[in-house]
């Protein structure tokens, strides 16, 4: 993993330097809520003390993490959807009208290529949304607060692809469902984002 920095970014930190201020940010003192998320999204996803201060103060709302947030909110809609139509709340994957889903990726229904992404607004039950929910929001918000919408939409539909890619070499008898391959891709860049 390299750290390297495009030249603009160079330029920006390098002419930045001189406004900032040279205190830790840490010891930034009565901020309200945002400028405290924002805090701790400099120090939980930036790997230096120079482009953290830079991000903290240069930090604009727009455009607002909202991939992540929309990504999420599909998900929990979809499975009130099924949930309330097929009387099932737990593991919803048993039951034959959630199969004939046209979201749900089965490796028999690879000519509808839609299916290689959708299958991760569907669900097995309360525990994988919540658990996916979670983490999307933990992690993805903040490394899309830095990153930006296109990097981390790509990332995560990446991991998507990937999830359904692999389970169509891997077992072709086996449905598949939930975000989880993306939540997977956030995870190993927030990882990589440690590892800087």
């Amino acid at each position: 993993i390299s750290s390297k920095r495009s030249s603009s970014f160079k330029r920006a930190i390098a002419n930045g330097q001189r406004a900032l201020p040279r205190d830790v940010l840490l010891d930034e003192t009565g901020l309200g809520i945002y400028k405290r998320f924002v805090r701790y999204v400099a120090y939980e996803i930036l790997p230096c003390e120079m482009d953290r201060r830079w991000y903290f103060y240069q930090h604009r709302t727009c455009p607002p993490p909202v991939f992540m947030a929309a990504v999420t909110l599909t998900q929990i809609i979809v499975f009130l959807c099924y949930g309330a139509r097929l009387n099932k709340w737990v593991l919803q994957t048993y039951h034959p009208e959630y199969m004939k889903s046209p979201l749900v990726y089965h490796p028999g229904h690879r000519a509808r290529a839609w299916r290689f992404l959708t299958y991760m607004f569907m669900h097995v039950g309360l525990e994988q949304l919540g658990f996916n929910a979670l983490l999307q929001l933990m992690i993805g918000v903040p490394l899309e607060m830095v990153h930006g919408i296109l990097r981390i939409s790509f990332l995560y539909l990446a991991g998507v692809l990937a999830g359904s890619l692999t389970v169509s070499i891997t077992d072709m008898r086996a449905p598949l469902v939930g975000g989880s391959g993306g939540v997977y891709a956030l995870c190993s860049a927030h990882l990589a984002n440690v590892v800087m």
